[in-house]
């Protein structure tokens, strides 16, 4: 596995900042995006926020710990989640999303959807950025909405959707196919009109354990985009399952992963505790200075 710290390596000290209105993230060091799920059958967090004092609260938490950016995800994507509704999906979010603005205007807000129609009205009630997990698949009218709205757009590789994606995933070669993937979704977004793209290759999104961690072991290939990468590792069961624990059991192996994803070039953590991403990326930088 190659190392590639990305404050010290002149293609990712490249990548230019995420803009959103007057609010700037650049890439000197690594960020980390907090994921706040306000669903009731998420795998690992599922319920837990359950009103708006409990979710600022945690919001408090984590912008204490020093996050970068929230993610609120009104929709679970885990294996064989139920459909929700985008009426429902809405009544859900946009509340939040509405209170977690208004409460700390100056942080970076994520909303996780695929609906285009949930994107434009998140960003209008204060949303900086889109992670779509199809990376514009599922719904056709993304690509354009997120064009006009000129957010920052995360393009994940999903094999499938959430309800049959973990049915005997095959590829040939899970790197290669990713990367084309990657490769044809940026240039067709490039082509509309989207400027800030995120790439994230998907891990646990149809893919088996073995396929995770052969992403892992190759993930310094995807900087050959030349674009921000993000990786979503956080108590997933490629860890979990591999370890014969439970999701709660999960945080020292998490950080394991991600200390490993950010030597091979991880831009941006995806992860459930903040405070441990951010103690990782620090002595994962320190041993460049």
């Amino acid at each position: 596995m190659s190392t590639n710290i990305n404050n010290k390596n002149t293609e990712i000290s490249a990548i230019k900042p995420l803009l959103s209105g007057s609010k700037s993230l650049s890439f000197d060091n690594p960020l980390v995006m907090g994921i706040l799920n306000i669903t009731p059958d998420s795998f690992y967090d599922g319920g837990k926020y359950r009103n708006l004092p409990e979710i600022e609260d945690r919001v408090r938490i984590m912008i204490r710990e020093g996050v970068d950016i929230i993610d609120i995800g009104a929709v679970s994507t885990r294996p064989n989640a139920e459909d929700v509704s985008e009426k429902e999906e809405l009544k859900r979010l946009i509340p939040v999303l509405e209170g977690v603005r208004d409460l700390f205007p100056d942080i970076f807000i994520s909303v996780d959807t695929w609906r285009s129609t949930v994107a434009s009205l998140a960003a209008q009630s204060g949303a900086d950025m889109i992670n779509d997990i199809s990376g514009g698949s599922y719904d056709k009218n993304m690509a354009a909405t997120v064009a006009e709205l000129q957010l920052p757009f995360v393009v994940m590789h999903t094999k499938g959707d959430p309800k049959n994606m973990q049915n005997n995933p095959t590829y040939n070669n899970v790197v290669y196919e990713i990367s084309n993937y990657l490769e044809t979704r940026i240039k067709d977004l490039t082509a509309k009109g989207i400027s800030q793209i995120i790439i994230d290759p998907g891990f646990g999104f149809g893919k088996t354990i073995g396929h995770n961690y052969e992403i892992l072991r190759s993930l310094s290939r995807f900087s050959a985009f030349k674009l921000p990468i993000m990786v979503g590792l956080s108590r997933k069961s490629m860890i979990y399952k591999t370890l014969n624990i439970t999701p709660d059991q999960s945080l020292n192996a998490t950080s394991v992963t991600n200390t490993l994803a950010l030597m091979s070039g991880a831009n941006i953590l995806r992860v459930h505790d903040v405070k441990e991403a951010v103690e990782t990326i620090k002595i994962v930088t320190k041993i460049t200075e």
